[in-house]
């Protein structure tokens, strides 16, 4: 039996603990001990880092997904008594423990989505990170996530920006939603620029600290392209009420336009761990000593059309989300192989763009998946994909 302190925090499991969102999300809970208890911590790869997060925080359970890793976590938390799990099965079926208030799914990449899925069928709560889950299979996640009650809130700061704008405002009709990019470390840059940049280069966003893919697909604006689709469903729009801004001082994170032409932004500055408590929290909004926005240190915010002739990524996202479909599904695969390849320095940074196109013209398109046609279209994206890196 819990005691009454613990039945009134909130008890969260965090998947994919050790990457970026993982571990900011944990210095928010270490901040509010009284809020907020831990109940699983998961991993991919990083096992060091998981052992040292769930001594610390003392989670149910931890699943290290890499199986060749199970017995160092396991040796190293058993005297802890804390519970080891591994593989990609048991993180699927971690989710579905009755402790668990919340579901912080914080993957990268595909591998979000059967867990997510997973947790929305127990009626988990779910901090979305992975925006991924809703690009390849939007409609199957958010059908579920109705059909059981389950709130989808999100953390990435551009639809919590726009989540922030509509709380109180859900009975009006939104005319338009404005995502705000900061138009990367490239921005302004020619194709012909483009063509010699580096990994090293490309890994330095001017104004968020990320992980290594989503800084890369920053750089070729595919995030922002991943976000219009992700919105879409969030939201319930249509793909002409999603438009995308350029803001490089990454201040205002999105804007709501209503029908009546009045507009609401949400800023503050470029910090994860403030839309990270958000989801966590809502629906209150709880103290943090995160540093404050002063206006005088801004005197200009600036703003501008992106360039999609340029970074056709973001192009590639419109019509994948005009096609419908699995035609997101397919991008998003051929995405996370081109994203890979640059980052392993096999192809060059504007090769992403034009192997992910070429694989939404290869790839079979269906108009109504099931969930196994998006795990197939997954698949042949992917191989098709890694053909192209290899010509």
């Amino acid at each position: 039996m819990q005691n009454q302190e613990e039945e009134t925090k909130k008890h969260i499991a965090i998947l994919g603990s050790t990457g970026s969102i993982g571990t900011q999300a944990l210095e928010v809970i270490a901040a509010n001990p009284n809020k907020f208890a831990i109940e699983v911590l998961t991993s991919n790869t990083n096992a060091d880092l998981l052992i040292k997060q769930a001594i610390k925080f003392k989670p149910n359970a931890v699943v290290i997904c890499d199986v060749s890793q199970y017995n160092k976590v396991s040796e190293a938390l058993w005297s802890h008594d804390i519970k080891t799990y591994a593989g990609a099965d048991a993180l699927e079926q971690i989710v579905e423990m009755e402790e668990i208030d919340m579901v912080l799914t914080a993957l990268v990449g595909y591998a979000g989505l059967k867990p997510t899925l997973k947790a929305i069928a127990a009626k988990k709560a779910i901090a979305l990170a992975n925006k991924e889950t809703l690009v390849v299979a939007g409609d199957l996640v958010t059908e579920l996530a109705a059909i059981n009650r389950v709130p989808l809130l999100p953390v990435d700061s551009e639809h919590s920006a726009i989540f922030q704008c509509l709380v109180g405002e859900f009975h009006n009709p939104v005319e338009k939603i404005y995502l705000t990019a900061s138009g990367g470390p490239f921005r302004g840059w020619s194709k012909s620029q483009l063509e010699k940049v580096t990994r090293a280069q490309a890994l330095k966003h001017p104004n968020w600290e990320m992980g290594a893919k989503i800084t890369i697909d920053s750089a070729t604006l595919m995030n922002k392209g991943l976000e219009v689709i992700e919105a879409r469903w969030l939201f319930h729009l249509n793909p002409d009420q999603i438009d995308v801004i350029v803001h490089p001082q990454s201040i205002i994170h999105s804007l709501v336009q209503f029908t009546d032409g009045s507009m609401k932004a949400q800023m503050g500055l470029p910090d994860m761990k403030l839309p990270i408590q958000y989801a966590m929290a809502y629906p209150q909004r709880i103290y943090a000593d995160f540093p404050r926005f002063n206006f005088l240190d801004y005197p200009q915010l600036t703003f501008e059309k992106a360039d999609t002739d340029t970074f056709q990524n973001l192009t590639l996202a419109y019509e994948a989300m005009n096609m419908g479909g699995n035609a997101a599904c397919i991008l998003n695969a051929a995405n996370e192989i081109t994203n890979k390849a640059f980052l392993d320095e096999k192809i060059g940074f504007l090769d992403i763009a034009s192997i992910n196109s070429a694989c939404m013209a290869k790839a079979t398109f269906i108009q109504k998946p099931t969930l196994d046609d998006y795990i197939g279209s997954n698949s042949e994206a992917r191989r098709i994909a890694e053909e192209l890196v290899k010509q």
